[in-house]
């Protein structure tokens, strides 16, 4: 796969003392398959943290369902001795984005801290970002949230994130409405931001320590610590889109001598 990143614009212009902040980190994130239960709390938190539309059961069978992360299902074994797997996927936040350069109005770019920004009110809806996403992690609103929630749900909106309207594009962001708020306590405070300060809704809710976050650049954060843990794989990285999500592989103990699976 190309090197996307000749074919992207630059990123609008930020204060350079900011910008200095931002190249210093790179936010990453480590998933341990061997602690997913498949509770889903992780699915749930990202919808109230980010004010995604309800779904309702319809949607699901037009494949118009918004989830900025989801629970992959699959089964692994021959009966009676099969054993199920679950796979939390989510935008990979790629180094070299397939998704970014195909979009005419660059509404989606990399930040100078490795995270694939989405700009709502430039997107135009193509879709163009979603077709060339290998990860199926990109979602169009193909409805106005609005008519679909209760009118009691509004007073749960999170006022931190933008609704998107009717149209447009939307993906998981890492909770960037965290980090920059976090970034900018650190500004105010001289303080930097410790490992583990700074968690997304969904690794916030983990029961089982499943998501871990955090400054891939930081070589102390258990996130660095985790990527060089003989486990470690990216989804589709034979693509060259350079994720900046971990997997750590599963451990089954009673595995036989069998070809190598994820």
């Amino acid at each position: 796969m190309a090197d996307l990143r000749q074919q992207q614009p630059p990123a609008p212009a930020i204060p350079p003392e900011r910008a200095a902040e931002q190249r210093t980190q790179k936010w990453a994130m480590v998933v341990d398959l061997d602690r997913c239960t498949g509770c889903q709390a992780c699915v749930v938190a990202c919808q109230a943290e980010n004010n995604i539309p309800l779904n309702l059961e319809d949607f699901f069978f037009q494949r118009r369902a918004i989830e900025w992360i989801r629970i992959e299902r699959y089964w692994e074994g021959e009966y009676p001795n099969v054993k199920a797997r679950f796979l939390p996927v989510l935008c990979q936040q790629c180094d070299n984005a397939p998704c970014e350069p195909v979009c005419p109005v660059y509404a989606t770019y990399t930040s100078a801290d490795s995270l694939n920004v989405q700009v709502y009110n430039r997107c135009i809806g193509t879709r163009y970002c979603a077709n060339n996403c290998p990860y199926q992690v990109r979602f169009f609103n193909f409805w106005d949230p609005i008519t679909i929630w209760p009118e009691s749900y509004h007073n749960h909106l999170n006022p931190d994130v933008t609704v998107r309207s009717k149209g447009i594009m939307e993906k998981c962001t890492f909770c960037i409405q965290r980090i920059r708020r976090k970034q900018r306590e650190a500004r105010a405070t001289g303080q930097p931001i410790k490992d583990g300060d700074l968690q997304p809704a969904c690794a916030q809710a983990c029961p089982a320590d499943v998501l871990i976050f955090g400054d891939l650049n930081d070589p102390n954060s258990r996130v660095a610590k985790l990527a060089k843990d003989r486990r470690q794989y990216r989804l589709l990285e034979e693509l060259g889109t350079e994720p900046s999500v971990i997997y750590l592989k599963k451990v089954d103990p009673h595995a036989t001598e069998e070809p190598a699976t994820h």
